[in-house]
Protein backbone atom coordinates (compact mmCIF):
# COMPACT_ATOMS: atom_id res chain seq x y z
CA UNK A 1 0.00 0.00 0.00
CA UNK A 2 2.85 2.35 0.65
CA UNK A 3 2.80 4.22 -2.41
CA UNK A 4 -0.37 3.14 -4.93
CA UNK A 5 -3.04 6.08 -4.16
CA UNK A 6 -5.13 5.60 -1.01
CA UNK A 7 -8.48 5.49 -3.14
CA UNK A 8 -6.91 2.12 -3.62
CA UNK A 9 -7.09 1.09 -0.06
CA UNK A 10 -10.24 1.66 -1.05
CA UNK A 11 -10.55 0.16 -4.38
CA UNK A 12 -12.69 -0.93 -6.83
CA UNK A 13 -11.56 -4.66 -6.67
CA UNK A 14 -11.70 -6.92 -10.26
CA UNK A 15 -10.98 -10.17 -10.33
CA UNK A 16 -10.02 -13.30 -11.82
CA UNK A 17 -9.63 -17.14 -10.53
CA UNK A 18 -7.19 -18.89 -8.17
CA UNK A 19 -4.10 -18.68 -8.85
CA UNK A 20 -2.37 -22.16 -7.87
CA UNK A 21 -0.59 -22.82 -4.76
CA UNK A 22 0.10 -25.60 -2.47
CA UNK A 23 -2.16 -27.12 -0.50
CA UNK A 24 -3.22 -25.22 2.96
CA UNK A 25 -3.10 -28.78 4.74
CA UNK A 26 0.33 -29.41 3.11
CA UNK A 27 2.84 -30.78 5.31
CA UNK A 28 6.66 -31.89 4.87
CA UNK A 29 6.71 -35.53 5.57
CA UNK A 30 8.25 -35.60 8.72
CA UNK A 31 8.65 -32.17 8.60
CA UNK A 32 7.73 -28.33 9.22
CA UNK A 33 4.13 -27.48 8.89
CA UNK A 34 3.62 -25.74 5.32
CA UNK A 35 1.74 -21.94 6.09
CA UNK A 36 0.67 -20.67 3.08
CA UNK A 37 0.61 -16.51 3.39
CA UNK A 38 -0.92 -13.88 0.87
CA UNK A 39 0.92 -10.26 0.66
CA UNK A 40 -0.41 -7.81 -1.58
CA UNK A 41 2.08 -6.16 -3.92
CA UNK A 42 4.31 -3.35 -2.51
CA UNK A 43 2.95 -4.62 1.13
CA UNK A 44 6.95 -5.39 1.70
CA UNK A 45 9.94 -5.02 -0.19
CA UNK A 46 11.97 -7.98 -1.47
CA UNK A 47 14.70 -7.56 1.39
CA UNK A 48 11.84 -7.13 4.03
CA UNK A 49 10.51 -10.59 3.48
CA UNK A 50 13.24 -12.19 2.97
CA UNK A 51 14.85 -10.75 6.40
CA UNK A 52 11.31 -11.99 8.21
CA UNK A 53 11.16 -15.06 6.60
CA UNK A 54 14.44 -15.70 8.04
CA UNK A 55 13.49 -14.62 11.01
CA UNK A 56 10.29 -15.98 11.24
CA UNK A 57 11.55 -19.59 10.47
CA UNK A 58 14.60 -19.56 13.08
CA UNK A 59 11.93 -18.71 16.33
CA UNK A 60 9.61 -20.89 14.70
CA UNK A 61 11.68 -24.14 12.92
CA UNK A 62 8.55 -26.38 13.22
CA UNK A 63 6.53 -23.76 10.32
CA UNK A 64 7.92 -23.95 6.87
CA UNK A 65 6.66 -20.68 5.84
CA UNK A 66 5.31 -19.74 2.32
CA UNK A 67 4.66 -15.86 1.26
CA UNK A 68 3.01 -15.59 -1.85
CA UNK A 69 2.88 -11.81 -3.48
CA UNK A 70 -0.82 -10.95 -4.77
CA UNK A 71 -1.87 -8.14 -7.45
CA UNK A 72 -4.20 -5.72 -5.88
CA UNK A 73 -5.75 -5.91 -9.37
CA UNK A 74 -8.47 -8.52 -8.87
CA UNK A 75 -7.94 -9.55 -5.39
CA UNK A 76 -11.91 -8.90 -4.37
CA UNK A 77 -13.20 -11.76 -5.66
CA UNK A 78 -9.67 -14.10 -5.44
CA UNK A 79 -10.32 -13.74 -1.70
CA UNK A 80 -13.88 -14.26 -1.83
CA UNK A 81 -13.20 -17.08 -3.62
CA UNK A 82 -10.97 -18.67 -1.31
CA UNK A 83 -12.67 -17.86 1.78
CA UNK A 84 -15.56 -20.42 0.43
CA UNK A 85 -13.61 -22.97 -0.63
CA UNK A 86 -11.65 -25.89 0.86
CA UNK A 87 -7.84 -24.62 -0.31
CA UNK A 88 -7.88 -21.32 1.31
CA UNK A 89 -4.07 -19.73 2.35
CA UNK A 90 -3.95 -19.57 5.99
CA UNK A 91 -3.44 -15.66 6.25
CA UNK A 92 -4.24 -13.16 3.72
CA UNK A 93 -3.82 -9.13 3.89
CA UNK A 94 -6.47 -7.21 2.60
CA UNK A 95 -7.43 -3.56 3.11
CA UNK A 96 -9.01 -2.38 6.13
CA UNK A 97 -11.98 -1.38 4.79
CA UNK A 98 -12.91 -4.88 2.94
CA UNK A 99 -12.56 -6.90 6.07
CA UNK A 100 -16.22 -6.17 6.80
CA UNK A 101 -18.09 -7.78 3.76
CA UNK A 102 -15.75 -11.16 4.18
CA UNK A 103 -16.49 -11.06 7.79
CA UNK A 104 -20.15 -10.89 6.91
CA UNK A 105 -19.91 -14.02 4.79
CA UNK A 106 -18.89 -16.00 7.96
CA UNK A 107 -15.47 -16.51 6.54
CA UNK A 108 -13.04 -15.37 8.89
CA UNK A 109 -11.29 -16.36 11.77
CA UNK A 110 -13.04 -14.59 14.83
CA UNK A 111 -10.12 -13.32 17.12
CA UNK A 112 -11.97 -10.96 19.71
CA UNK A 113 -10.73 -13.33 22.85
CA UNK A 114 -7.01 -12.44 21.43
CA UNK A 115 -7.02 -9.11 20.95
CA UNK A 116 -5.60 -8.30 24.39
CA UNK A 117 -2.76 -10.84 23.57
CA UNK A 118 -1.41 -8.80 20.58
CA UNK A 119 -1.98 -5.43 22.93
CA UNK A 120 -5.07 -4.24 20.98
CA UNK A 121 -5.42 -1.46 23.51
CA UNK A 122 -2.90 0.54 21.39
CA UNK A 123 -3.95 -0.15 18.08
CA UNK A 124 -4.73 3.16 15.29
CA UNK A 125 -8.51 3.38 15.31
CA UNK A 126 -8.76 3.58 11.59
CA UNK A 127 -7.69 0.23 11.28
CA UNK A 128 -8.86 -1.67 14.29
CA UNK A 129 -12.42 0.04 13.35
CA UNK A 130 -12.82 -1.37 10.26
CA UNK A 131 -11.43 -4.80 10.97
CA UNK A 132 -14.59 -5.66 13.24
CA UNK A 133 -18.00 -6.49 12.45
CA UNK A 134 -21.15 -6.62 14.70
CA UNK A 135 -18.54 -6.05 17.62
CA UNK A 136 -15.83 -8.96 16.95
CA UNK A 137 -12.53 -8.38 16.19
CA UNK A 138 -11.84 -10.35 12.63
CA UNK A 139 -9.29 -8.10 10.63
CA UNK A 140 -5.76 -7.71 12.96
CA UNK A 141 -3.81 -3.98 12.34
CA UNK A 142 -1.07 -4.63 10.15
CA UNK A 143 -0.02 -1.44 8.72
CA UNK A 144 -1.30 2.31 8.06
CA UNK A 145 -0.79 5.49 5.59
CA UNK A 146 -2.70 8.63 5.74
CA UNK A 147 -2.07 11.86 3.47
CA UNK A 148 -0.16 14.49 4.68
CA UNK A 149 0.82 18.01 2.83
CA UNK A 150 4.00 17.80 0.89
CA UNK A 151 5.23 20.99 0.25
CA UNK A 152 7.83 22.91 -1.62
CA UNK A 153 10.53 23.94 1.00
CA UNK A 154 12.41 26.07 -1.44
CA UNK A 155 8.62 28.27 -2.02
CA UNK A 156 7.95 28.33 1.60
CA UNK A 157 11.31 29.44 2.40
CA UNK A 158 10.92 32.24 -0.52
CA UNK A 159 7.53 33.29 1.23
CA UNK A 160 8.74 33.22 4.80
CA UNK A 161 6.92 30.49 5.89
CA UNK A 162 7.98 28.29 8.77
CA UNK A 163 5.70 25.07 8.10
CA UNK A 164 6.42 23.86 11.57
CA UNK A 165 4.48 26.34 13.00
CA UNK A 166 1.42 26.02 10.72
CA UNK A 167 -0.90 24.27 13.23
CA UNK A 168 -4.58 25.39 12.48
CA UNK A 169 -6.44 25.57 9.40
CA UNK A 170 -6.59 29.36 9.90
CA UNK A 171 -2.85 28.99 9.45
CA UNK A 172 -2.93 26.93 6.53
CA UNK A 173 -5.23 29.01 4.42
CA UNK A 174 -2.88 32.35 5.97
CA UNK A 175 0.24 30.90 4.50
CA UNK A 176 -1.16 29.53 1.58
CA UNK A 177 -2.79 32.78 0.90
CA UNK A 178 0.77 34.84 0.86
CA UNK A 179 2.17 31.85 -1.44
CA UNK A 180 0.44 32.80 -3.88
CA UNK A 181 2.48 35.39 -4.97
CA UNK A 182 5.16 35.97 -8.16
CA UNK A 183 3.71 32.96 -10.78
CA UNK A 184 3.43 30.52 -7.48
CA UNK A 185 0.28 28.25 -6.98
CA UNK A 186 -0.18 28.42 -3.08
CA UNK A 187 -1.81 24.75 -3.27
CA UNK A 188 -3.21 21.92 -5.91
CA UNK A 189 -6.25 20.89 -4.75
CA UNK A 190 -8.93 19.07 -7.44
CA UNK A 191 -12.42 19.77 -6.44
CA UNK A 192 -13.03 16.12 -5.71
CA UNK A 193 -10.87 14.97 -3.13
CA UNK A 194 -13.37 13.08 -0.85
CA UNK A 195 -10.64 11.60 1.42
CA UNK A 196 -9.53 15.25 2.33
CA UNK A 197 -13.34 16.40 2.98
CA UNK A 198 -13.91 13.50 4.97
CA UNK A 199 -11.24 14.41 7.55
CA UNK A 200 -12.92 18.35 7.49
CA UNK A 201 -16.13 16.63 8.35
CA UNK A 202 -14.48 14.47 11.24
CA UNK A 203 -12.76 17.23 12.60
CA UNK A 204 -16.18 19.26 12.77
CA UNK A 205 -17.80 16.52 15.11
CA UNK A 206 -19.21 14.79 11.80
CA UNK A 207 -19.89 11.62 10.08
CA UNK A 208 -20.07 10.81 6.07
CA UNK A 209 -23.12 8.12 7.61
CA UNK A 210 -24.07 6.82 11.29
CA UNK A 211 -26.36 4.42 12.40
CA UNK A 212 -29.88 4.86 13.73
CA UNK A 213 -31.56 2.09 14.65
CA UNK A 214 -29.78 -0.25 13.00
CA UNK A 215 -30.40 1.49 9.69
CA UNK A 216 -27.51 3.77 8.03
CA UNK A 217 -28.40 7.70 7.40
CA UNK A 218 -26.30 9.96 5.32
CA UNK A 219 -24.88 12.98 6.71
CA UNK A 220 -23.84 15.46 4.68
CA UNK A 221 -26.52 17.60 5.52
CA UNK A 222 -25.53 17.89 8.73
CA UNK A 223 -24.12 21.68 9.88
CA UNK A 224 -20.78 19.97 10.32
CA UNK A 225 -20.55 18.62 7.45
CA UNK A 226 -21.37 22.07 5.88
CA UNK A 227 -18.59 23.69 7.71
CA UNK A 228 -16.17 21.27 6.57
CA UNK A 229 -17.39 22.20 2.64
CA UNK A 230 -17.60 25.87 3.21
CA UNK A 231 -13.71 25.14 4.92
CA UNK A 232 -12.61 22.84 1.27
CA UNK A 233 -14.13 25.77 -0.80
CA UNK A 234 -12.25 28.50 0.92
CA UNK A 235 -8.96 25.92 0.81
CA UNK A 236 -9.39 25.10 -2.85
CA UNK A 237 -10.09 28.64 -3.95
CA UNK A 238 -6.83 29.20 -2.80
CA UNK A 239 -5.01 27.43 -5.69
CA UNK A 240 -6.08 26.03 -9.38
CA UNK A 241 -7.00 22.74 -9.48
CA UNK A 242 -10.35 21.20 -11.67
CA UNK A 243 -13.63 21.60 -9.97
CA UNK A 244 -15.27 18.04 -11.72
CA UNK A 245 -11.93 16.21 -11.23
CA UNK A 246 -9.89 14.09 -8.20
CA UNK A 247 -6.34 13.53 -7.15
CA UNK A 248 -5.77 11.51 -10.38
CA UNK A 249 -7.09 13.05 -13.44
CA UNK A 250 -4.85 14.26 -13.44
CA UNK A 251 -2.24 13.03 -12.03
CA UNK A 252 -1.50 15.24 -8.91
CA UNK A 253 2.03 14.47 -9.31
CA UNK A 254 2.10 15.52 -12.44
CA UNK A 255 0.79 18.70 -11.93
CA UNK A 256 3.23 18.91 -9.07
CA UNK A 257 6.42 18.44 -11.07
CA UNK A 258 5.32 20.77 -13.63
CA UNK A 259 4.90 23.70 -12.22
CA UNK A 260 5.34 26.25 -9.29
CA UNK A 261 3.06 24.11 -7.10
CA UNK A 262 3.70 24.72 -3.68
CA UNK A 263 1.76 22.28 -1.94
CA UNK A 264 -0.42 19.63 -2.46
CA UNK A 265 -2.47 16.66 0.11
CA UNK A 266 -0.93 13.36 -0.55
CA UNK A 267 0.42 10.32 0.50
CA UNK A 268 4.27 10.81 1.39
CA UNK A 269 5.55 8.47 -1.61
CA UNK A 270 4.13 11.45 -4.02
CA UNK A 271 7.35 13.17 -2.95
CA UNK A 272 9.36 10.87 -4.61
CA UNK A 273 7.61 10.17 -7.25
CA UNK A 274 7.19 14.39 -8.14
CA UNK A 275 10.96 13.82 -7.70
CA UNK A 276 11.53 11.50 -9.99
CA UNK A 277 9.52 13.44 -12.53
CA UNK A 278 10.66 16.59 -12.03
CA UNK A 279 14.39 15.58 -10.36
CA UNK A 280 15.08 19.42 -9.97
CA UNK A 281 12.95 19.16 -7.00
CA UNK A 282 14.55 16.47 -4.97
CA UNK A 283 15.72 17.59 -2.25
CA UNK A 284 12.95 20.54 -2.14
CA UNK A 285 10.01 18.85 -0.96
CA UNK A 286 9.25 18.59 2.53
CA UNK A 287 6.04 17.20 4.62
CA UNK A 288 3.49 18.16 7.88
CA UNK A 289 0.28 17.01 8.84
CA UNK A 290 -3.31 18.08 8.05
CA UNK A 291 -3.36 21.03 10.13
CA UNK A 292 -7.04 20.74 12.47
CA UNK A 293 -8.91 23.12 13.75
CA UNK A 294 -7.27 23.87 17.15
CA UNK A 295 -3.37 23.99 17.53
CA UNK A 296 -3.91 21.02 20.01
CA UNK A 297 -4.77 18.18 17.66
CA UNK A 298 -3.93 17.73 14.60
CA UNK A 299 -6.77 17.29 11.77
CA UNK A 300 -8.49 14.06 10.84
CA UNK A 301 -7.65 12.02 8.31
CA UNK A 302 -8.81 8.97 6.17
CA UNK A 303 -6.87 5.73 7.84
CA UNK A 304 -5.79 3.40 4.43
CA UNK A 305 -4.01 0.57 5.14
CA UNK A 306 -4.17 -3.26 5.59
CA UNK A 307 -5.48 -5.69 8.25
CA UNK A 308 -4.29 -9.46 8.49
CA UNK A 309 -6.70 -11.76 8.36
CA UNK A 310 -7.18 -16.01 9.01
CA UNK A 311 -9.84 -18.07 6.92
CA UNK A 312 -12.20 -19.84 8.86
CA UNK A 313 -11.69 -22.82 6.40
CA UNK A 314 -7.51 -22.37 7.01
CA UNK A 315 -6.28 -25.82 8.82
CA UNK A 316 -3.60 -24.10 10.68
CA UNK A 317 -5.28 -22.17 12.71
CA UNK A 318 -2.48 -21.67 15.48
CA UNK A 319 0.64 -21.39 13.40
CA UNK A 320 -1.94 -18.73 11.37
CA UNK A 321 -2.08 -16.89 14.82
CA UNK A 322 1.64 -17.30 15.61
CA UNK A 323 2.35 -15.74 11.95
CA UNK A 324 -0.27 -12.94 12.75
CA UNK A 325 1.13 -11.87 16.24
CA UNK A 326 4.99 -11.90 14.82
CA UNK A 327 4.31 -9.85 11.97
CA UNK A 328 1.98 -6.98 13.76
CA UNK A 329 4.43 -6.99 17.08
CA UNK A 330 6.56 -4.70 17.93
CA UNK A 331 10.07 -5.88 16.62
CA UNK A 332 8.60 -6.37 13.24
CA UNK A 333 6.59 -3.93 12.91
CA UNK A 334 9.52 -1.09 13.78
CA UNK A 335 11.40 -2.99 10.74
CA UNK A 336 8.41 -2.92 8.65
CA UNK A 337 7.93 0.83 9.31
CA UNK A 338 11.36 1.78 8.73
CA UNK A 339 12.00 -0.14 5.39
CA UNK A 340 8.49 1.04 3.93
CA UNK A 341 8.28 4.63 5.45
CA UNK A 342 4.38 2.65 6.91
CA UNK A 343 2.56 4.03 10.03
CA UNK A 344 3.22 1.29 12.74
CA UNK A 345 -0.38 -0.09 13.75
CA UNK A 346 -0.18 0.92 17.16
CA UNK A 347 0.16 4.50 18.51
CA UNK A 348 2.97 3.41 21.01
CA UNK A 349 5.33 2.50 17.65
CA UNK A 350 5.09 6.14 16.34
CA UNK A 351 8.49 7.04 17.62
CA UNK A 352 10.10 3.97 15.65
CA UNK A 353 9.43 6.31 12.37
CA UNK A 354 10.99 9.65 13.79
CA UNK A 355 13.83 9.73 11.16
CA UNK A 356 11.81 9.08 8.18
CA UNK A 357 10.17 12.89 7.91
CA UNK A 358 7.16 11.64 5.61
CA UNK A 359 6.12 8.68 7.81
CA UNK A 360 6.82 11.06 10.86
CA UNK A 361 4.23 13.30 9.93
CA UNK A 362 1.44 10.23 8.54
CA UNK A 363 1.89 9.03 12.12
CA UNK A 364 1.28 12.51 13.67
CA UNK A 365 -1.84 12.33 12.06
CA UNK A 366 -2.49 8.71 12.21
CA UNK A 367 -3.03 9.65 16.01
CA UNK A 368 -6.08 11.40 14.19
CA UNK A 369 -7.44 8.90 12.30
CA UNK A 370 -10.87 7.38 11.10
CA UNK A 371 -11.97 4.82 9.06
CA UNK A 372 -15.18 5.29 6.06
CA UNK A 373 -18.36 3.49 7.45
CA UNK A 374 -17.75 -0.16 8.44
CA UNK A 375 -20.49 -2.09 6.36
CA UNK A 376 -20.05 -4.47 3.44
CA UNK A 377 -22.06 -2.03 1.26
CA UNK A 378 -19.30 0.91 1.46
CA UNK A 379 -17.56 -0.62 -1.97
CA UNK A 380 -21.05 0.69 -3.55
CA UNK A 381 -20.84 3.84 -2.30
CA UNK A 382 -17.67 3.99 -3.92
CA UNK A 383 -18.44 2.76 -6.98
CA UNK A 384 -20.79 5.29 -8.08
CA UNK A 385 -19.26 8.09 -5.28
CA UNK A 386 -22.25 10.63 -4.85
CA UNK A 387 -19.39 12.61 -2.23
CA UNK A 388 -17.59 13.81 -5.60
CA UNK A 389 -20.68 14.47 -7.06
CA UNK A 390 -21.62 16.45 -3.98
CA UNK A 391 -18.83 18.54 -4.22
CA UNK A 392 -18.25 19.83 -7.56
CA UNK A 393 -21.98 21.06 -7.44
CA UNK A 394 -21.11 23.25 -4.77
CA UNK A 395 -17.34 24.29 -6.14
CA UNK A 396 -19.21 25.10 -9.11
CA UNK A 397 -21.92 27.42 -7.77
CA UNK A 398 -25.03 25.23 -6.84
CA UNK A 399 -26.88 25.51 -3.80
CA UNK A 400 -24.82 23.59 -0.88
CA UNK A 401 -28.07 22.27 1.14
CA UNK A 402 -29.79 21.02 -1.62
CA UNK A 403 -27.01 19.23 -2.98
CA UNK A 404 -26.02 17.99 0.70
CA UNK A 405 -29.92 16.86 0.86
CA UNK A 406 -29.33 14.78 -2.54
CA UNK A 407 -25.91 13.41 -1.79
CA UNK A 408 -27.20 12.28 1.90
CA UNK A 409 -30.23 10.58 0.72
CA UNK A 410 -27.99 8.54 -1.96
CA UNK A 411 -25.63 7.40 0.96
CA UNK A 412 -28.53 6.46 2.76
CA UNK A 413 -30.17 4.06 -0.16
CA UNK A 414 -26.80 3.02 -0.84
CA UNK A 415 -26.14 1.88 2.33
CA UNK A 416 -29.05 0.29 3.20
CA UNK A 417 -29.71 -1.66 0.03
CA UNK A 418 -28.23 -4.73 1.58
CA UNK A 419 -30.44 -4.82 4.38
Amino acid sequence: MKHRPLALLTATLLSTGLVACSSPGEQNAGGPTVLDVWLMRDSVSDAFQKEFEAGFEQAHPEIDLRIQIQEWEGIGEKVTAALASNDAPDVIEVGNTQVAQYAQSGGLTDFTDRVDDLDGEFWLEGLAEPGAWEGRQYGIPYYAANRVVIYRTDLFRRAGIDATKIRTRDQWLAATEKLNENGVQGIYLPGQNWYALAGFVWDEGGDLAVQEGGRWKGGLDSPEAARAMAFYQRLQALGRGPKDSDESRPLQADVVAKGQVAQVIATPGGAGVIAQKNPALKGKLGFFPIPGKTADKPGAVFTGGSDLVVPAAARHQEEAYTFVKELTGDTWQTKLALAMSYVPNRTTLATAVASDPGAAAMAVGAANGHATPNTPQWAAVEAKNPIKDYMTAVLTGRDAATEAARAAQSLTTTLNSGS
